[in-house]
């Protein structure tokens, strides 16, 4: 291996560094990808899925995720946190492209319901003992309930949804509608979220 391959020394333009923030941007880019595998993985199979499988799916070796990913506990954490960053980008930027507030927060809210309802087997993961989950909660809460807010204010400055709604306590009920939808088909969870989101609205 050269030193421009393994970021040891300076790349072919002859600039000291070069090479060592490639290396770490394409070790980010690995870990994102196998983190959406993981993800994807955990939606069909549960967080216990076997790791064979996200290897299979993200195109690595065993060995390429646990070098990431010493434990379970670890990837499943990352893959959460991970999520709940993407659901917390989604917001602002749906709030920044939609024209209506109110549309937005509906879009939000719908990825919100996928977040929430494809995580199989996390609730008791969350419920246990285990050190590794128990600031997930905090983490969860502290990141998408100031995104839920701002989503909430915005339409409600705008005139197109009541002015007394609580982010968490919309959160909340959110959760409580996704509970049980992977256990019965004829359940859609989303479905009601709409009409509880259309419940919003003010009315004339």
């Amino acid at each position: 291996m050269t030193e421009e391959q393994d970021g040891g020394g300076p790349g072919k333009s002859g600039e000291p560094g070069n090479a060592a923030p490639r290396k770490r941007a394409d070790a980010r880019r690995n870990e994102q990808a196998l983190l959406d595998a993981a993800a994807a993985v955990f939606v069909t199979s549960g967080v216990e899925a076997p790791v064979r499988d996200i290897a299979s799916r993200a195109g690595v070796g065993v060995a390429t995720i646990y070098r990431h990913f010493p434990t379970r506990a670890d990837l499943i954490t990352a893959v959460y946190r991970h999520q709940v960053e993407a659901c917390a980008e989604a917001g602002r930027t749906l709030l920044a492209d939609d024209a209506s507030p109110y549309d937005a927060l509906g879009r939000w809210v719908n990825q919100f319901v996928d977040f929430v309802a494809t995580k199989h087997g996390l609730a008791a993961v969350l419920q246990s003992d285990d050190p590794a989950f128990q600031s997930l909660h905090a983490y969860f809460v502290d990141r998408l309930v100031p995104v839920c807010t701002d989503l909430l204010r915005a339409a409600a400055d705008a005139g197109e949804i009541r002015s007394d709604i609580d982010a968490y306590e919309l959160m909340r009920g959110v959760g409580n509608l996704c509970i049980g939808a992977e256990g019965d088909p004829r359940y859609d969870a989303r479905r009601l979220v709409e009409l509880l989101v259309a419940g919003l609205r003010r009315t004339p």
